[in-house]
């Protein structure tokens, strides 16, 4: 077991006090720098071509984060993969990860947002006018950046949710996919234009959406599976009899949850029509911190008859809307 904070030392506290601290070595450091007590335990490659390092059998680690690749844990789980795992029977649990976006109705945490935003310009604008009368100081002249940093924060960062399942309206998007003994560091950096499932194309058909009324946003999740390797390099690898699967989608509570991507002005659904959402994501590290994550969502909107075709007469298109939001 590897731990980087001095929690290492209660592990290694757990493991004596439960008798099994001859099985289970603790050993503190980060992934990167440490070193596996490799002859002191015995322990062997799985062929002479294998890196002397290679002689792990199953990494298990619970390194995702609020839509999978918040915290950037997995830049730290390649690097162990890659020296310590045996390259062809090694195991990676979870062993695959998804990615998904869906529009979603969550008006009720919508509006709040508008409205502590709306309150928290009141306030200034208040500041503003009590500071000139009483003290001569006009500050109006940081409204435009104080205005910003407001919208930032109430309108344009992404919020932690837990959606019932009749929140999404409509099939979600499968925006990334992840093999963990095949994944690089590249595609940990995030989602970028151009990659394969960057794009959506969404049908919301009022009708068929009983959960709501109107288009509140998107919301983004994952799914990760602790499955047999369906890599090439690994066809050898021992094959799992018993399969498992954790879902943090809208429905079940997980610590996860979902993150919501309010719009700032909902899509009303009108009935015996259909909206269509078509459009891409990108997410990319923030700048000022490398665990963090910026989403910007591209989408335009459409509007038809429910039994027209996807491609055929309109009611409205509106224009296309662009927005960057933070994963704090």
């Amino acid at each position: 077991a590897i731990e980087y904070t001095d929690m290492a030392k209660h592990a290694r506290s757990v493991m004596e006090a439960n008798g099994v601290a001859d099985i289970v070595t603790v050993i503190q450091g980060a992934v990167e720098d440490i070193e596996l007590p490799i002859e002191q335990d015995q322990l062997t490659t799985e062929d002479p071509e294998s890196g002397e390092h290679q002689v792990v059998d199953i990494i298990i680690s619970e390194w995702m984060g609020y839509f999978l690749l918040r915290e950037s844990m997995l830049d730290s789980l390649i690097h162990a993969r890659d020296k310590f795992l045996k390259p062809k029977t090694g195991l990676m649990f979870p062993s695959h990860t998804t990615m998904f976006l869906a529009p979603i109705y969550d008006e009720d945490e919508r509006r709040l947002s508008n409205h502590d935003y709306s309150a928290a310009m009141g306030e200034w604008h208040e500041f503003v006018e009590s500071t000139k009368s009483v003290y001569g100081v006009d500050m109006s002249v940081l409204g435009e950046c104080y205005d910003r940093e407001q919208k930032e924060y109430f309108l344009l960062s992404s919020r932690w949710a837990e959606l019932p399942a009749d929140a999404t309206l409509a099939t979600p998007a499968v925006v990334k996919k992840l093999d963990m003994c095949t994944c690089t560091l590249e595609d940990s950096k995030g989602i970028f234009a151009g990659d394969q499932d960057s794009t959506f194309d969404f049908d919301v058909v009022a009708d068929d959406t009983p959960g709501g009324t109107n288009v509140s946003g998107f919301a983004g999740w994952f799914d990760a599976d602790f499955k047999s390797r369906t890599d090439e390099g690994g066809v050898n690898a021992p094959k799992l009899s018993n399969p498992a699967h954790l879902n943090t989608g809208p429905g079940p509570y997980t610590h996860w949850g979902q993150q919501v991507f309010h719009f700032l002005s909902s899509i009303p659904l009108i009935s015996g029509e259909t909206t269509r959402l078509a459009g891409g994501l990108e997410m990319t590290r923030s700048k000022d911190n490398a665990r963090l994550y910026n989403c910007r969502i591209r989408y335009t909107s459409s509007r038809r008859k429910s039994d027209e075709a996807k491609d055929g007469n309109l009611l409205m298109k509106g224009a296309p809307v662009e927005s960057v939001y933070q994963i704090p």
